[in-house]
């Protein structure tokens, strides 16, 4: 790698550290820990900014694969470049690309992320399959 190309490197991953904060406001800390649970599972990602938000590449000048944002609640989602499989004995053809954080980050949560993340990359790891996320209705007395 060029001393140019880690400077930019460099500089897009203070960009995405200084806008996680500006972002995820009060959730400041639990926008970090997914930016670093990203990273971890998957170390060769290039952090930039995409439409405003973190985002993460297999290269400065690949498509993003994973995004990270705040809005209402926290969001991990996934781009529809990142590795997509459907499984042959699935029930339909939707994909499952976003995920959306109403509580605090957990150990579990951040499991879930890093196996997210390397399915999406392609490094291993599993992309849940719509009824994967579907939680059954709470039984009623």
């Amino acid at each position: 790698m060029t001393s140019k190309s880690a400077k930019k490197d460099a500089d897009n991953l203070a960009a995405v550290l200084e806008k996680i904060p500006q972002m995820f406001g009060a959730d400041a800390d639990a926008g970090r820990r997914m930016h670093d649970t990203i990273m971890e599972a998957a170390p060769a990602l290039k952090p930039r900014l995409w439409y405003g938000m973190p985002g993460y590449a297999l290269g400065r000048s690949k498509p993003v694969l994973v995004f990270i944002r705040k809005d209402d609640y926290l969001t991990f989602g996934l781009t529809e470049k990142a590795n997509l499989p459907i499984d042959e004995d699935a029930p339909d053809q939707l994909i499952a690309n976003a995920w959306f954080l109403k509580s605090e980050l957990d150990a579990a949560t951040e499991a879930r992320i890093a196996e997210i993340v390397r399915g999406a990359t392609g490094r291993g790891g599993n992309i849940p399959t719509r009824t994967d996320n579907i939680h059954p209705p709470a039984s009623t007395p």
